[in-house]
């Protein structure tokens, strides 16, 4: 049989394209091997995650669509639920038992291909449930400290964000704080278990009561545990007579067993081990759910019916997700979470004997950050970022967060980690690397804007240039103001300083909206090469 010559081409071109993408891989930091304290969630067994390419594969050019074509979509899809409800102590649709109120029982589920997306469909639900049209006032109330992506679907839905402002000490809000911002105008209040910058779980349960106690019923109350939903209920549970060595404190109530919970969000592909691409959104009762599908029968073409943002979708990250779950069954995910909760209070001692640095006031949990302590002298002190810089010459990449301005106080400059079940195995090196990196910054004066953000910076202290002219710029100009940024940052990459502190110094410095102009400017220059 004569070989198809297009077959060929494309084997033969298949290959170099192949070889490039091993070539730019290289030039990334791992995704496993627990070297990335963020944005990777790292079981540390390869078993694990061969096991989620085959079921990807297996999967591989199904659409998501429409379950009707594909039973095994609603199949899946269905399974990944049913299990995320049962860790979520939800009661399963149809259930008697306790649970009811007058939200409505029942716990309804879609999966979605994100946090992002699972909890942009709850602002949604919420918006249609209070009868609100985009624009006309309707407000999500939330602390400062919740994800972004609550600014995001604000953005997108019509309605408006109210942040409420944390104690600047502690990151933590009240539920009182919560509750006095809650109006006529609020569709949905949202609570975080827990909060990605500090790890604190904010009074979901005091909120519940409140909200319970003669407010508009039509009010919901969303829990983002898109972080803590697959790893806080398998938390190991101290030993009250034991003595704390991780410093965390007890763990609130947060998950569907508060009654007055609307809907709660989980991500699979962080604390569930799964490749990215999966979350689930758990709603109470069938109105709530179903307010965030989009349906139509008003074109020439077949009925278009979506529970979440996108049309057709890929199967492939949801049957890695549910092979994965499957695979882990509750002593597994439980024994994952045990070695992260071991390497957490290890990394906690061994961060909190380092002069000059002080981890932060949090919950039980696998969230820690870390800020200069204040209580050594000035020459003593650690600068988060610029240990964050060392930290990643080093090998170890931690995240920089900046500082944030509120009327109440500044939260203070700090450095994320997210620990993972393989951190267990390398918590001396990442100590090693944390006490040097800090050796190099200690004493050093806070890290200053890049050179090209001086003039400006200076122009709007004296305010010879106010924030409306910098919005004003035409975004070639704009595009032209962070080249300075880039240029350091690549001298950076070359051993001659650089890194990310520089950045997060002029985000520190300038106004939040032209902060995210010229953010989405250097992210935006990067991706464009």
């Amino acid at each position: 049989m004569t070989p198809d010559p297009l077959s060929l081409e494309i084997t033969d071109r298949g290959e170099h394209a192949l070889a490039r993408l091993v070539a730019m891989r290289a030039q990334d930091p791992p995704t496993t091997g627990g070297r990335v304290l963020s944005y990777v969630y790292d079981s540390g067994l390869a078993e694990l995650d061969e096991l989620a390419t085959r079921a990807a594969r297996l999967a591989h050019g199904v659409n998501g669509l429409d379950p009707t074509v594909f039973s095994s979509v609603a199949r899946i899809h269905g399974g990944i639920v049913a299990r995320v409800r049962d860790i979520l102590r939800g009661r399963s649709t149809g259930e008697g038992g306790e649970g009811g109120d007058a939200q409505g029982g029942d716990i309804y589920g879609n999966v979605t291909s994100g946090g992002t997306e699972s909890c942009i469909l709850a602002c949604l639900a919420a918006r249609e449930v209070s009868g609100r049209q985009p624009g006309d006032g309707g407000t999500i109330v939330a602390p400062v400290t919740v994800h972004a992506a609550f600014r995001k679907a604000a953005h997108l839905l019509g309605l408006r964000f109210v942040g409420v402002e944390v104690d600047p000490g502690t990151g933590r809000v009240t539920a009182a704080e919560l509750l006095a911002a809650v109006d006529e105008d609020t569709v949905l209040v949202v609570c975080s278990a827990p909060a990605y910058p500090n790890g604190v779980i904010d009074p979901v349960a005091e909120v519940a009561a409140g909200l319970e106690a003669g407010l508009d019923p039509r009010i919901g109350l969303h829990v983002d545990a898109c972080l803590g939903g697959l790893v806080l209920p398998f938390w190991p549970v101290p030993d009250p007579a034991a003595p704390s060595t991780s410093g965390a404190n007890p763990m609130p109530p947060w998950d569907l067993r508060v009654g007055r919970v609307t809907s709660i969000s989980a991500d699979l592909h962080k604390y569930g081990f799964a490749p990215k691409g999966t979350s689930v959104l758990l709603t109470r009762g069938r109105e709530r759910h179903r307010a965030a599908w989009f349906a139509t029968v008003d074109w020439p073409g077949y009925p278009v019916v979506n529970p979440t943002l996108a049309g057709s979708k890929p199967l492939e990250p949801a049957a890695a997700a549910w092979a994965v779950l499957e695979a882990l069954g509750d002593d597994g995910q439980r024994e994952l979470v045990a070695r992260t909760a071991r390497a957490t209070d290890r990394l906690v001692a061994g961060l909190s004997g380092i002069e000059g640095l002080r981890v932060l006031d949090r919950d039980s949990g696998p969230l820690l950050a870390v800020v200069a302590d204040e209580s050594a002298g000035t020459g003593r002190r650690v600068h988060p970022h610029l240990w964050a810089d060392a930290c990643a010459r080093r090998g170890i990449a931690v995240q920089a967060q900046p500082a944030y301005r509120q009327e109440r106080g500044t939260l203070s400059s700090s450095s994320h980690l997210t620990i993972t079940p393989v951190t267990e195995r390398l918590v001396e090196e990442i100590l090693r690397v944390a006490r040097e990196a800090a050796d190099e910054v200690r004493g050093q004066p806070a890290p200053a804007p890049p050179a090209g953000f001086a003039d400006v910076l200076d122009a709007l202290d004296s305010g010879a240039l106010s924030p409306a002219d910098l919005l004003a710029l035409p975004e070639d100009e704009v595009h032209a103001l962070v080249g300075d940024l880039r240029a350091a940052d690549e001298a950076g990459a070359e051993g001659d300083g650089g890194g990310m502190a520089p950045l997060l110094a002029a985000i520190e410095r300038l106004p939040a909206d032209v902060g995210a102009r010229l953010v989405r400017a250097y992210l935006a220059a990067v991706m464009e090469g």
